[in-house]
């Protein structure tokens, strides 16, 4: 696979890696939510995109901390702590309840205290405890390769459209209950209270939390039984009245109905001229349509405060005065 290239990424080819690296990281991220304090919208229990694949980012054990990454480039699960302990796990095929055991056998190994988590699965309709899953799940390595490629040049489009705003934004996060990529821009206003329907197995309070303020939020979703292509969407909470009718682009990018948002094929993406610029276009036009439906202060949210440099630096000579200045 080329270095350039958008992989091909077919659900039906990869389903059951897919339900295993699900799993996986809602282990993971129940270690991080467990662990960490409380921040806005559940920030806290997300994961970040790494070029190899997924992490943790640092969590507090006890006087000191430690960090999870998962690789799917070398193939490996990974721990680390602030006193030198390294830890290494082969990602293959196996069990949940065998990932489980040997993930926190490995914690224990290192010193860090047991998390204590929810042992049930987050936001799906079958929800096995991790220890009773003991069916084997595939590892297909070449898939999984292909979905960090995919996450990793997401990631990096949705952080070059997040320094365009100026308000409230969340990190480019990848949620593991819902096993998606997301970035959210906030208006500033808190929301009416959220009445909609949550997923199974989370407490309501969780979508109050989540939906507190209003915000304008775009993913990718690699696919589900349901609804099996990978995609991105866009959409507004609370919902807006006209969004619908909005005109976004590219021109593969539709309403639908049933889940109220924007969708756009992945696979449209992949094969379009520059999949960059398409997808670009995608958040840009489905942010610009809502914010203007909700009434949103853009110029406040989006243009930069002038000052009276004359000239204005260039971003590369700022760099290089900070680096003097350090």
């Amino acid at each position: 696979m080329s270095l350039n290239e958008w992989p091909r990424l077919a659900y039906d080819e990869w389903k059951e890696t897919l339900h295993a690296i699900h799993m996986w990281t809602q282990i993971v991220g129940k270690i991080r939510l467990t662990t960490t304090p409380l921040l806005n919208h559940w920030w806290n229990s997300s994961l970040a995109v790494t070029p190899r694949g997924l992490t943790t980012g640092t969590m507090p054990s006890g006087a000191g901390a430690f960090q999870i990454d998962l690789d799917f480039i070398g193939h490996e699960l990974a721990i680390v702590t602030n006193r030198g302990g390294r830890a290494t796990l082969p990602l293959r095929s196996m069990s949940v309840a065998q990932f489980y055991r040997e993930v926190f056998d490995t914690l224990s190994g290192l010193g860090i205290a047991d998390p204590q988590i929810n042992l049930v699965p987050s936001e799906v309709a079958i929800a096995v405890p991790f220890p009773e899953d003991v069916a084997v799940r595939p590892y297909d390595r070449d898939q999984a390769r292909r979905f960090a490629a995919i996450l990793l040049k997401t990631d990096l489009v949705f952080e070059r459209f997040r320094t365009g705003f100026l308000g409230k934004a969340s990190p480019v996060q990848f949620f593991w209950g819902s096993f998606d990529l997301a970035a959210a821009r906030f208006s500033g206003r808190r929301a009416p209270a959220y009445a909609g329907g949550k997923p199974p197995n989370v407490h309501v309070h969780v979508m109050h939390e989540a939906y507190s303020h209003e915000l304008i939020s775009a993913g990718f979703w690699p696919g589900s039984a349901d609804v099996p292509r990978a995609e991105y969407y866009a959409y507004a909470m609370p919902s807006l009245d006209g969004l619908a009718d909005a005109t976004v682009q590219p021109e593969a990018a539709e309403w639908n109905v049933a889940r109220g948002e924007f969708l756009l094929p992945y696979e449209a993406v992949r094969t379009s001229p520059d999949p960059e610029a398409a997808l670009t276009a995608f958040l840009t036009s489905t942010y610009g349509a809502a914010a203007d439906l909700g009434r949103w202060d853009r110029a406040l949210l989006e243009e930069r405060v002038l000052c009276a440099c004359d000239p204005v630096p260039a971003v590369k000579d700022l760099r290089r005065t900070r680096l003097r200045a350090g």
